[in-house]
Formats: C-alpha cells, structure tokens, sequence
C-alpha cells in the first residue's frame, strides 16, 4: 500500500451503511444495510458459499449478478424473484453469509477499490462479543486479501468527531456518547478511549418511532396521504423540538398561519398531488424522547433522566468529565433545539440533587458543568471520526496486516490499541 493510498472507512449500521475514504469531509455513499438475493440462488446450499469466498479473487471487478444491495436491493424486492434481507439487527451482525456479499458489493462496485491496496477501518457497537471481530477479521483478510483492517467502537468515532465543535477545547476521548439512528437510541459513557459497559442505556425510541407517531397523528386526522414515506419526509422537513409544549401548543392557536404548514406529496406514476396539512406534529413528534408517555405505554423513562442514571452508574472521579463532554451522534439527534433542550432538562436535574445534597450536608457545592455539544458532522458522526482517525500519519501502526493474521490467526484482533489522541 503507497503513502497516498487512502485508508477505507466503512460504517455499517442497522438502518443505513456509509462508506468512503478516510480524509474526507462526508462518505461517498449511504444507502440502506439491505441485500436482496435471488430466491433461485438463496436454495442453493451452503457450500456455495464457501466456493464463492475463494472465487472471489476471480470475479474482481465484475458485478455479481445475483444479489442487489441498498436502494437497489429494495428495488428489486419488489419483483418475484429477489428477497429483501438486512443482515445487521441492533447493531450487531446476524448473518454473515449476507453481510460478506454485502461487504464485496460495497468494496468493488461501490468504491471501485482494490482491498489488497488499502487498510480499512470498521465500525462496531459498544459490547460486541470478540467473536464478532473474529468473523470480520476472517471475512476481510480471507476472503479479500485486505492490506490492513482496524475495528473501533462507534461511540469512540463519535467523540473524536465532535473535535471540530467549537464548544470543545481539547480533544478528549472521555465524554457522554448519545448515539440515536432509526432503530435504537444508545446512551454510551466513555473514559479515556474505553466504554464503561456496566453503565450504558438503550432507550427503544428513535428515528423510527418518531416516524410511525406522526404517521398515526396524520391517520387520527383524517388526512389524506399517511404513508411511511410521506410522515419521514414531514420528519426531516418541519420538525423541531421545543422549550414547553403546553406554550407550543398556544402559540399554534395564536399564529396559525406561521406555525401550521402544508406539504404536497406528488404521484410521479400517477401525475396526481395531495396536500397534507402539518400540524402539531411537528414538535410533538420529537418531544418522545422528553415526554415518552405521549408515544408508549411500555417506556416512560425521559432521555434526559436516562443520560443523567448513565453518568450516576459510571465511577465518581470520571462524572464531571462525562457531564461536561456529551457528544450528539446520529439522523435523530439532528432536530432543531434538540441539543439545547436535552442540556437545559439534564442540569436541572443535576441542579436538583445538588440543592438536595446541599441541604442535607450545609457544604456549598462547587456545581457541575452540564455541556451537550451539537456540531455540524453529527449526522454520520461515526463515519466521520473514522476518517478523521484513519488519515493520520500513525493509523497503520495500530491495525493488524495480512501478515500478522496469517501468522497469529483470527484471535489476534480480539484487542486492538487505542489511539493516542493526534
């Protein structure tokens, strides 16, 4: 691999995928983590895919013609003959026979790389079993021959990529990670580079529940278009979080025609459009994650609250700095004020206890600064924080090569070494 060959960064999650190379500002490509594969082929047995991963090397360059993966795959699940698969559920990797055609489709017809050429920095949930590592590792250095491989934990990526806040004045890797995409919300605390895995939270509400609340607000309205596609793009256009929703509600009543808005939805197949009036929702929706109670029944827990039990459970002399350092990370934290609106809630808690403490003990407190840092690259923050990591001069000295796991087996990236912070 030459000095100007760029390392490749590719993060995989749930819902989307973002991939590109290290040094850049934004990944080349985001798409759904979904592969469709022929229902011929799928019956095929598994031997066949054994064959495939040594085949591979045959076939560079050229595109395997049996699965589709990303918008395409959804395309093509629409026909007969293609069924539609996400091989990762809440973070983690289920199906590894899916995810290595996913990863070969990402690499030679996506990239248009050649593995052999480039290191590749991977991204990986907090507590993933080591075993996982192993079958990435294996996958990558076998079956394509990669220069060099590092694995690091999303939440890590996530603070590093918050450095170019100007709220941050040293780039520290200790901080509050809350990570929200379209399927779970993660509370993750971190120390100096490691995750504090007895304290993390996952809160079921994020980008998805948000979407399917409005799409229930447009059913009970009657309106006349309450399709999914329709209530995520009412999301991303109108939504916003609040100070006070009782005072929301009244400024509604008061200034309908700066507050309601209309959206068109166009029928390109049909040459048809309807209207959809946006109302309330618009700062109802993302208020879930401050008043929980207005969406389930099941989960009444604020994030806020959830935030604070997190930083409360991690040791006493890292608190300060997990209040003072808490990074947004993810599509669901991208709302207008969200940022804002989570720090005024959070120190009024921890002002709460403080008075409690204060009271009880007669010693004045030195207080607790309470700071939720909102930054530009937050939405593919992890993907960010990889680039950024990836292009410094000493990122090769950290991962494994080919050669180390020819010579020491797949257990050898159970452990990677942290980065010194540049």
């Amino acid at each position: 691999m030459s000095m100007g060959t760029p390392a490749v960064v590719m993060d995989n999650g749930t819902g989307l995928t973002k991939l590109g190379f290290a040094g850049n500002d934004s990944p080349s490509y985001v798409f759904p983590t979904a592969i469709a594969t022929s229902t011929a082929s799928s019956k095929t047995s598994k031997g066949a895919a054994a064959a495939r991963a040594s085949n591979l090397s045959s076939k560079r360059g050229l595109e395997d013609l049996d699965f589709f993966i990303g918008d395409e795959a959804i395309e093509a699940s629409n026909g007969p003959n293609y069924g539609l698969h996400y091989p990762i559920k809440h973070g983690q990797i289920e199906d590894w026979d899916q995810m290595e055609r996913f990863w070969e489709s990402s690499i030679f017809k996506y990239l248009r790389c050649e593995p052999e050429d480039h290191y590749f920095l991977l991204t990986e949930p907090p507590l993933n079993p080591p075993e996982n590592r192993e079958s990435t590792a294996e996958i990558m250095f076998e079956s394509f021959n990669c220069a060099g491989l590092y694995i690091a934990v999303q939440a890590v990526l996530a603070l590093a990529a918050s450095w170019t806040s100007p709220k941050v004045q040293d780039r520290s890797l200790s901080g509050t990670v809350i990570d929200s995409g379209d399927g779970v919300t993660h509370v993750i605390p971190v120390a100096e580079g490691y995750v504090i895995g007895a304290a993390i939270k996952n809160i079921p509400i994020a980008g998805r529940s948000i979407t399917s609340f409005i799409q229930k607000l447009l059913r009970d309205r009657g309106e006349p278009d309450t399709s999914l596609q329709t209530a995520e793009r009412i999301k991303q256009q109108f939504c916003y979080v609040c100070p006070d929703i009782v005072q929301e509600f009244s400024r509604f009543d008061q200034y309908p025609e700066e507050k309601f808005a209309q959206y068109i939805v166009e029928y390109t197949d049909r040459n048809k459009t309807n209207t959809v009036d946006v109302g309330y929702e618009r700062f109802l929706a993302p208020e879930i994650f401050f008043n929980p109670e207005i969406y389930s029944s099941d989960y009444l827990t604020p994030l806020p609250t959830v935030v604070d039990q997190v930083i409360q459970a991690s040791p006493i002399d890292v608190r300060k700095k997990l209040y003072k350092n808490i990074v947004l990370s993810g599509g669901s934290t991208m709302f207008k004020d969200f940022g804002k609106r989570l720090q005024r809630d959070l120190k009024s808690i921890v002002n709460e206890r403080i008075g409690i403490s204060e009271r009880l003990s007669g010693v004045q407190s030195s207080g607790v600064d309470v700071s939720v840092i909102s930054h530009k690259k937050q939405r593919y923050a992890v993907w960010f924080g990889g680039s950024l990591l990836a292009q410094t001069a000493k990122f090769k000295s950290y991962c494994y090569t080919k050669s180390d796991y020819d010579e020491y087996g797949p257990s050898i990236v159970r452990n990677f070494s942290l980065f010194a912070v540049p």
